[in-house]
């Protein structure tokens, strides 16, 4: 039976959940990139045909 002290260590050894999480940060910031990179594309796009009917109007 392991005592408090070599089951603290073996906890603060392991790196599995710390890479997991890691990875999970990075997939959230590269979700947070695209969707505000579509939201200004889709606005801008959307502006650039609004001015185009009006001119073929």
């Amino acid at each position: 039976m392991q005592t408090l002290s070599q089951a603290l260590k073996q906890f603060v050894s392991d790196e599995d959940g710390v890479t997991a999480i890691e990875y999970g940060l990075i997939a959230a910031l590269i979700a947070v990139v695209i969707i505000a990179t579509v939201k200004t594309v889709g606005t801008n796009l959307s502006s650039v045909f609004s001015f185009i009917g009006a001119e073929l109007a």
